[in-house]
């Protein structure tokens, strides 16, 4: 579903947080102005993150907004899943 590409990585994953996690891990590793980080929703760019911005970009009109709901799900799944494992 979502993949992370640098020039010298790439890994695919199913959820967003992993794939951001991930992204956010190698920005150190970021070091000219050349490379960059890119996410990948499917075969659509969603994140880049590159030394010529301060933050990272999100691309594409409401693009932010469909990945914080998927965020939420994702951390709603986490708390039913640690809920279920108390049990």
């Amino acid at each position: 579903m979502f993949k992370v590409v640098t020039p010298r990585f790439s890994q695919t994953f199913d959820r967003w947080t992993d794939a951001l996690n991930t992204a956010k891990s190698l920005m150190p590793e970021c070091k000219s102005l050349t490379e960059d980080i890119r996410i990948f929703l499917f075969d659509e760019l969603v994140w880049v993150y590159s030394r010529l911005h301060k933050y990272p970009q999100y691309i594409g009109a409401g693009i932010y907004d469909r990945l914080a709901k998927v965020f939420l799900q994702e951390a709603m799944e986490d708390e039913t899943e640690a809920g279920e494992d108390m049990q």
